[in-house]
């Protein structure tokens, strides 16, 4: 059961890299972005726990999505100046203080769930500004292995370790960047900052999903039943995309004749 459960971790993020592959840096980012990972674990938690549990650790992982945003960051402001195993180190850094800081604030749940939504929100300038050209990326076979294994083993410590772990550990394992990290390492030294920051970008546009994913997810399932609280969450995430996907168009349309 545990390898079909991490087969299916697997699979989300084969699906990310072929997106990044037929459409870019941009779009592969924003895939990345989305609860491509998290979606999956917490369907598997939900078989295994009560509710009341995993409603826990979306509320953990809420708290830690703002340090998220910092990681990214941290690593887009870094990637012109120096390498990538420096520019993941600062942003490694950055998440791990920003969690510890953020999890150690009595934030109520509403506060929590305003941050978690204003922490991308604030980052769409940076989005709005590292477009990228929408074009194929050949991703090379050692990153989609590094991937797939980086995103297997962060969620086999998640559900091995549920059982133990308290809610904020499990919460902060499922906020961390997993493919915010492995892919701009990989697009750096490949492509440039211009190709990083534009893969960044898209990850800050992806995250807006991620929010409502666990944000939706956190409240129904107060009042509702595991599967309808999940598939909710789902929807919520998909709208949200949606919606991100149509103020990137608006914002990048060119100005009709009428405008001054």
């Amino acid at each position: 059961m545990l390898a079909l459960k991490l087969a299916l971790v697997a699979v989300s993020v084969l699906l990310s890299t072929l997106a990044a592959r037929r459409f870019g840096h941009r779009v592969g980012g924003a895939v990345a972005g989305m609860p491509m990972i998290a979606a999956p674990v917490i369907a598997i938690l939900l078989l295994d726990h009560d509710a009341g549990q995993v409603r826990a650790v979306a509320l953990a992982t809420l708290v830690c999505l703002p340090a998220a945003v910092v990681h990214i960051v941290s690593f887009a402001v870094s990637a012109g100046r120096w390498g990538a195993p420096a520019c993941v180190s600062l942003a490694l850094l950055a998440y791990l203080a920003t969690s510890f800081v953020l999890t150690q604030l009595p934030l109520p749940p509403a506060l929590v769930g305003a941050l978690a939504l204003a922490a991308p929100a604030a980052a769409l300038w940076f989005a709005a500004h590292h477009g990228g050209p929408a074009a194929p990326v050949p991703v090379p076979r050692t990153e989609l292995v590094l991937r797939v294994a980086v995103a297997v083993a962060m969620a086999a410590v998640v559900i091995v370790g549920a059982d133990v772990l308290p809610p904020v550990a499990s919460g902060l394992l499922l906020a961390v960047p997993i493919t915010g990290t492995v892919l701009p390492c990989f697009t750096l030294p490949r492509y440039g900052a211009a190709a990083t920051r534009s893969l960044i970008a898209g990850f800050l546009q992806g995250l807006h999903g991620f929010a409502a994913f666990f944000i939706t997810l956190y409240w129904a399932l107060g009042s509702l039943g595991e599967l309808a609280a999940f598939l909710l969450a789902l929807a919520a995430a998909l709208i949200t995309a949606a919606l991100m996907q149509a103020v990137r168009r608006w914002m990048r349309r060119p100005p009709s004749a009428n405008e001054p």
